[in-house]
């Protein structure tokens, strides 16, 4: 959520914010009800006072005529504070929905197309054999079956056997590991949250489509850690010294929408749901510039580790979600595709989601203001799979193990078939 004192003052300059953004967002609408707030409170005040006076009068003398008059007041108070009341919701809910602003170094666009390369490791080598669909090369190495998945729980939900679970794992802990040494505290969160909460961390109106529902109960399951983990510190005062917070979230993910159809659409690419590690920091607003470079460099770091060819990609304004101030993509190349293809991102909110939850920092006796929240992926387990699965393929059909998740793998170096 933004701060409408910052539309009050400056609505040209958020104009402007929203034209980089390509967004329709009713920003007019969103002024009108703001003034009229707070001209229905100036009207409020206007009111209690002038019941006041009559109460102080009537306390020294009874008057029938001001007896009857504060009881009409008291009336017409009680209707206005619940016009009012539906108003402020109303501006609250507009607030929601308007689009952080935008960083001034991130590129102006409109689309995808417009997202610039910043960087890249390690140029993609091409495989002097033909490479297997990796839901094909699953099912014949024994580590997976996607069609029993299909028929008792639908496409986009997966059984993992053997060596694909430990991989699995391998990833998770070898994340957590990496993480953990640099500091970031491992939460194992709830993987349901209520709908108030979530509302402070994402856009429900657009988001609400991919999260599953529980029914008859106000809980959502998790498409990320990310957002248990900034409800942790929801209406909290944070100890300026405690900053920063730094997190690593561990969890599975649930998502409704699995995306478009790509070369492979049997397998782990895009799935219901996938196991995720995740970064989270909390810190002073001066601080969360530097914060996003050091998230990132942490991705770009573990995928390094994994010998998986990347590039490092800055998401336009126009591309960007509605809570983010700035964005990098992590795309991993994947020879079957013949692509790079997003396995992770960064993004720094600003204020947007302390504003919404209430989340402050300050010192006792002091001035206390919102902190910056950051998000950025550790690994993703599913597409890193896909990534290593088509990589350190084979011409014989096994998979060579990174070296740096064999000693999460029992010092096993060959995935071969079970």
């Amino acid at each position: 959520m933004i701060d409408v004192k910052m539309i009050r003052e400056n609505p040209e300059e958020y104009k402007k914010n929203l034209e980089k953004r390509k967004s329709d967002f009713p920003i007019e609408e969103l002024i009108s009800k703001d003034k009229e707030w707070r001209n229905k409170l100036q009207e409020l005040e206007r009111l209690k006072h002038e019941k006041n006076v009559l109460t102080q009068e009537i306390a020294k003398q009874k008057d029938e005529e001001k007896i009857k008059k504060v009881k009409e007041l008291n009336q017409k108070i009680d209707e206005l504070e619940e016009r009012t009341k539906t108003i402020e919701e109303g501006v609250r809910k507009l607030l929601m929905r308007a689009p952080n602003v935008v960083h001034e170094s991130v590129p102006v666009g409109g689309t995808e197309e417009d997202n610039v390369e910043i960087r890249k490791w390690r140029e993609p080598t091409k495989k002097d054999f033909e490479l297997k669909p990796h839901g094909e090369l699953i099912e014949e190495l024994g580590i997976g079956d996607f069609e029993k998945a299909a028929e008792v729980s639908g496409r986009g939900f997966n059984y993992l056997f053997g060596d694909l679970v430990l991989l699995d794992m391998a990833l998770q802990k070898f994340a957590i590991d990496f993480l953990t040494r640099k500091g970031f505290k491992l939460v194992y969160p709830p993987f349901m949250l209520r709908r108030k909460a979530y509302e402070g961390i994402i856009d429900m109106t657009d988001f609400e489509e991919v999260m599953y529902k529980i029914e008859k109960e106000d809980k959502y399951l998790i498409a990320t850690s990310e957002h248990p983990l900034i409800a942790l510190y929801s209406n909290e005062v944070i100890p300026e010294e405690e900053l920063p917070i730094k997190l690593v979230g561990i969890s599975t993910a649930f998502r409704k929408e699995v995306g478009g159809h790509g070369v492979d659409t049997k397998g782990l690419f895009r799935m219901h749901q996938f196991n995720k590690v995740e970064q989270i920091v909390i810190c002073k607003p001066g601080e969360s510039y530097e914060w996003f470079e050091k998230m990132h460099e942490n991705i770009e770091e573990l995928f390094k580790q994994l010998e998986i060819p990347f590039r490092t990609v800055e998401i336009c304004s126009g591309d960007l979600s509605i809570k983010n101030s700035k964005q990098y993509d992590i795309e991993a190349w994947f020879p079957r595709q013949g692509k790079y293809a997003e396995v992770g991102s960064t993004s720094n909110c600003t204020d947007f989601q302390s504003r919404a939850l209430n989340i402050k920092y300050g010192k006792i006796g002091g001035k206390k203001e919102y902190v910056h929240t950051l998000n950025a992926t550790g690994i993703a387990t599913s597409r890193a799979m896909v990534a290593i699965l088509e990589n350190h393929q084979n011409e014989d059909g096994s998979v060579t193990i990174p070296k740096v998740l064999r000693p999460y793998m029992n010092g096993k170096e060959l995935i071969t078939k079970q």
